[in-house]
């Protein structure tokens, strides 16, 4: 391999953004926020490293086997480079907003940088676009960020999206509530896990029948719900069931073009969640467009600390696979001794001008070259064929 071929390899998961893409996603994260800024969510901007004990403690905690970390020569202390940004706003909620009135609403962009990717999403680095509501308990705080998260994408041409929700935190309640055994409780989450009914039967005990229905009652939202609200739950899951029925309600009104589906059985992915969550999909694209859901802010124990928050947060990489091709903009070359405001009087215009630097013989074929489709002759752009 020559030298020049060497210093181009890049790690696994990491990759250069080239011209038109980069253009694209700088364009889509600014439209994202506006949709953001425009429902009263205000811009914040984390740093991308932060000491370790702050970056890995409450809902960051989920997040340590994907950061990287390194020494801080400054103050000998070790440094954690961020893999998700919601615990960072979750941190400047709870410590420089602490006083600010509730709900509070905050946005941002940033990149985050992880140790490993996945099958689905190999990408180690990547932006994150998203949403924090921090505060309210109530299902119109879930159904907000869920219908926000819809429109911002709808926003930028995604096509038959859907939104999977699921309550990570039913099945422990359930059985805790019916008392199931913990090592029992662990065959039977890893049955689910699986979509295995036959292993949820086999555990047996007294929350297997019901385990099994709900399993196989995950699919469209209407009869996910029929099936929720006619089985018989322990109490210390029902306000995780009115909670979900009430949104599902909620985004049926609002949206009722919006395609949801509920996984009344799923956990995984969901580790610092403590209610309602949900996952972004579009039809044909590669991976997830983005997640969010219930957590604590702020907490760094257990779940009944920190203030109730929810939000999302939308992954670039995945959500510029569900959008069209960018179109490339109207170029067109200018030639050298161009005054400066026939430039100017083009790009009001919407064209970006390309300068020619030095005479060129043949200023079509020049255009052509710099890739312009056009280039400028007597005032006029004209193609460059």
């Amino acid at each position: 391999m020559s030298n020049s071929s060497s210093s181009a390899l890049l790690p696994a998961g990491l990759h250069d953004v080239l011209p038109l893409e980069a253009a694209q996603e700088a364009a889509a994260v600014e439209r994202l926020m506006a949709e953001c800024a425009g429902h009263g969510y205000e811009r914040v901007k984390p740093p991308l490293v932060e000491f370790e004990e702050s970056l890995l403690t409450g809902s960051g905690a989920a997040m340590a086997s994907q950061t990287f970390r390194l020494m801080d020569p400054v103050s000998q202390r070790m440094m954690a480079v961020r893999a998700d940004i919601t615990p960072q706003i979750a941190r400047i909620a709870a410590t420089r907003l602490g006083k600010a009135p509730r709900p509070l609403r905050l946005c941002y962009a940033g990149e985050v940088l992880r140790v490993k990717g996945s099958q689905l999403r190999p990408e180690r680095q990547f932006t994150q676009v998203g949403v924090e509501l921090i505060g309210p308990l109530q299902p119109e705080a879930d159904a907000e960020v869920v219908l926000l998260a819809a429109r911002a994408l709808d926003g930028l041409g995604v096509r038959h999206l859907s939104v999977d929700l699921c309550v990570p935190t039913m099945i422990p309640l359930i059985c805790r509530g019916l008392g199931v055994p913990e090592d029992e409780t662990a065959r039977l989450r890893a049955a689910l896990d699986r979509k295995d009914a036959a292993g949820v039967a086999a555990v047996g005990g007294a929350a297997a029948d019901l385990l099994g229905r709900l399993m196989d009652a995950s699919g469209a939202a209407d009869r996910a719900i029929a099936v929720l609200t006619s089985v018989e739950l322990p109490e210390a899951a029902e306000k995780d069931r009115r909670r979900l029925t009430e949104v599902v309600r909620l985004l049926h009104a609002t949206r009722p073009d919006l395609t949801l589906t509920v996984d009344l059985v799923e956990h995984r992915g969901f580790e610092y969640q403590t209610g309602l969550s949900f996952t972004l999909f579009a039809r044909g694209v590669r991976g997830e467009l983005g997640g969010g859901g219930r957590y604590r802010a702020g907490s760094a124990g257990p779940e009944n600390e920190g203030e109730p928050a929810t939000g999302f947060t939308l992954y670039m990489d995945s959500v510029l696979r569900a959008v069209p091709a960018p179109a490339g903009p109207r170029r067109v070359f200018l030639p050298h001794g161009t005054p400066a405001a026939e430039a100017e009087r083009l790009r009001a215009d919407g064209w970006v001008t390309v300068a020619g630097l030095e005479p060129a013989a043949d200023a079509a074929a020049e255009a052509k070259r710099l890739l312009c489709s056009h280039h400028l002759v007597n005032g006029e752009a004209m193609a460059a064929r």
